[in-house]
């Protein structure tokens, strides 16, 4: 099959959901073509990449390069063309939206696909009937910030989609439920595929003691969604009752000088450690020194980081939060706490701190287990092969 994935921009190195999929599609003989509003991060020789038309900068400019896609589409890919402008004025878009409809998706219509696949459900507008246009079937995949905050920007925003998309994929049960609470009662099919991690990485060195030493960590893009503010507000209250630890957060961000001001209030400047970001390899190390991984944010579709701290061992206590209360299953392998309570989850943090060995060791090894039986890259590409068929 010929397949085609329409995100932002090209996978980063880090953005491993992506290119394990691309990979094992590939790895089956399936053809996996990238379709990007931009190129800015350096791409794999192996990528099939292309991008939209650049519609930025002055006026004529824009007027320039937008007439002569128009033109190049019109003139060598005609019979596509029309189809588009058709179907996107029997949905009752305006002439002028929809020659701008064939311009920004130039790069895609010269393709012949089986699938076109929106990594993102906010990827798809203006571009709702480009599939059927090409004669491709069309899938969307919702991650966790496109249908959890964006509908509420923006109601009924996947009106126009749900009566055309062939396939949904989501990441978590809590996921689905929210395609259903914003609209969705077409036809297609929803399909579940969680991430995954490279289990064979992400793996402890050695079998260490559970035994705490009070080193905490996050990895996370400093952005309130991930829970940041909460999570310094419940520390604060563990140093308040004579607790010590040191504190870890992996990631960059806006909200890196709030969260540095509101540790600096806190009191928690000489607990609190923000590293940036680093490679692969120094966070398998920095977990591998931790004991009690957090992540206790107010929206998030499933959370790969914490697959990986499992995976490492670490004792997790993350937040109720979309896909989390999935990842973690609440007792057996971390503890799940309802989210914007920072009181609530001081008070797991304390109780965690201080279980017995035995009870550590088993919640350290139920996941463990789990996310190697149920969040392999190999599972997980065998389930988009399975997507597609």
């Amino acid at each position: 099959m010929r397949i085609g994935l329409v995100l932002p921009q090209a996978p980063a190195y880090s953005e491993t959901f992506f290119l394990n999929k691309i990979k094992g599609l590939e790895n089956q003989g399936h053809t996996v073509i990238i379709f990007v509003n931009s190129a800015k991060i350096h791409l794999k020789s192996s990528l099939n990449v292309k991008v939209a038309p650049t519609l930025n900068g002055n006026i004529l400019r824009i007027g320039f390069v937008s007439f002569l896609k128009l033109m190049y589409t019109f003139l060598f890919h005609f019979k596509v063309s029309i189809r588009l402008y058709k179907l996107e004025r029997n949905d009752g878009v305006s002439f002028l939206q929809s020659i701008k409809n064939i311009i920004i998706n130039a790069h895609i219509l010269p393709e012949s696909l089986d699938w076109l696949h929106f990594g993102f459900g906010t990827m798809v507008f203006n571009r709702e009937n480009v599939a059927k246009a090409i004669g491709a079937k069309m899938a969307v995949s919702f991650r966790g910030f496109d249908i959890g905050i964006y509908p509420l920007k923006n109601p009924n925003c996947y009106s126009k989609l749900w009566g055309k998309v062939d396939k949904i994929h989501v990441i978590s049960n809590d996921i689905e439920e929210l395609v259903y609470k914003n609209g969705f009662k077409g036809k297609a099919s929803i399909v579940k595929i969680t991430p995954a991690i490279n289990t064979t990485f992400f793996k402890k060195k050695e079998q260490r003691s559970t035994a705490v030493n009070n080193n905490f960590i996050t990895i996370a893009r400093l952005h309130w969604k991930k829970g940041l503010m909460h999570t310094l507000e419940a520390l604060a209250l563990l140093k308040k009752e004579g607790i010590s630890f040191n504190y870890t957060i992996i990631g960059e961000g806006i909200e890196y000088e709030r969260l540095k001001f509101a540790a600096y209030q806190l009191d928690l400047s000489e607990e609190v450690i923000f590293m940036g970001k680093i490679s692969p390899e120094s966070i398998k190390d920095k977990l591998q020194n931790a004991d009690l991984y957090l992540q206790y944010s107010v929206q998030e579709g499933f959370c790969n980081a914490v697959l990986e701290a499992q995976a490492m061992g670490l004792l997790c206590i993350v937040s109720d939060a979309e896909g989390l209360s999935e990842n973690v299953q609440n007792g057996k392998t971390g503890w799940v706490v309802p989210k914007n309570n920072p009181k609530q989850l001081a008070n797991k943090i304390n109780e965690v701190l201080n279980l017995k060995e035995t009870e550590k060791n088993r919640i350290s090894i139920n996941a463990q287990k789990r996310v190697n039986e149920h969040f392999n890259i190999e599972k997980q590409q065998q389930e988009f092969i399975n997507f597609y068929s």
